[in-house]
């Protein structure tokens, strides 16, 4: 699958070259620029994606009576196990 992909992506760059009228080869200042870009692309993919998809935290309110209930210390007679 990855050879179809570099090869489609390949194509619509010789497709680029012949709209915008560069030579192929490129000139070695274009080709860099072409190089940055790669790499700033790769490196911006997770930066975008950690930004669309952050989950964000949510806080709930407990309910006053539950709240007091939880805060409350256990007794020892609850913990011990009978015997």
């Amino acid at each position: 699958m990855g050879y179809i992909i570099s090869l489609g992506v390949g194509f619509g760059v010789g497709l680029l070259y012949w709209l915008l009228k560069v030579q192929s080869p490129a000139p070695p200042l274009i080709a860099l620029a072409g190089l940055l870009g790669m790499v700033l692309g790769e490196h911006a993919i997770p930066v975008v994606k950690a930004q669309f998809f952050a989950q964000t935290a949510t806080v709930q309110v407990a309910d006053p009576q539950q709240a007091s209930s939880a805060q409350k210390p256990a007794t020892p007679s609850a913990t011990k196990k009978g015997g």
